[in-house]
């Protein structure tokens, strides 16, 4: 475990707990993880339960949840983590893209999702920029999940946020949301402070009566906001 104080914020390094029931790669994962600057493994557990367990004890920034594991799912654990730990953030671990784990995933309140081929760079930036809020999803996953996804609020056709219309430029924010941009990159894209990006982007959850910037790419791509493959 790293003594690093350096983390998402700069200044409190990330607490971040490891579940998966694969011992060589929890291990593996949480040696690697604890070797990064402004990262604190700060536990690991085998299955969903005892994921659980600790997660109440140790009161993680970040938990990294394999989505298999006997005794309790990553999705039930997911569920019952942020019912114990509103404030921790998820991102769930699979081997491969399936849409209805990553749908589950979405709706059970997950942050995130990483492939387990990830690199530990990958990795590492995506605790990074998940403990600040943000959400880890791409627009191309966003089209897979669109089939599937059925919790967006749609407004009525041809009125963007039904009655509450977006301004052009929570339309421009939104769009960049959608590419994976975080709050420092659009504010730098739009030459606007960090600040005024969280107050558009709180304005365009509420004005969509969506929860979530995983909701919001979605949101953005069934309305063809986004110009995709």
């Amino acid at each position: 475990m790293t003594g690093v104080t350096n983390g998402g914020d700069g200044s409190e390094p990330v607490r971040v707990l490891v579940v998966d029931d694969q011992e060589l790669f929890r291990r593996g994962l949480t040696m690697l993880l604890a070797s990064e600057d402004g990262i604190d493994v700060v536990g690991e557990a085998g299955d969903g339960i005892e994921g659980t367990t600790l997660a109440e004890s140790v009161a993680p920034d970040v938990v990294l949840l394999d989505v298999r594991m006997p005794r309790r799912s990553g999705i039930e654990a997911c569920l019952a983590i942020k019912e114990s730990v509103p404030s921790a953030k998820i991102i769930m671990l699979t081997v491969s893209d399936e849409e209805a784990d990553l749908y589950e995933a979405v709706k059970s309140g997950a942050s995130g999702y990483l492939l387990k081929d990830s690199s530990i760079e990958e990795v590492a930036q995506a605790v990074r920029v998940v403990s600040e809020g943000q959400s880890l999803i791409s627009p191309s996953m966003a089209v897979k999940l669109i089939d599937e996804f059925k919790q967006i609020s749609r407004p009525e056709k041809g009125a963007v946020g039904g009655g509450l219309r977006l301004t052009d430029r929570e339309l421009e924010v939104l769009r960049l949301v959608a590419t994976g941009m975080n709050n420092r990159e659009i504010a730098k894209q739009l030459v606007i402070s960090e600040n005024t990006v969280k107050n558009h982007v709180r304005n365009i959850l509420e004005k969509l009566q969506l929860h979530s910037r995983m909701e919001a790419v979605m949101y953005a791509v069934k309305e063809k906001l986004l110009d995709l493959p």
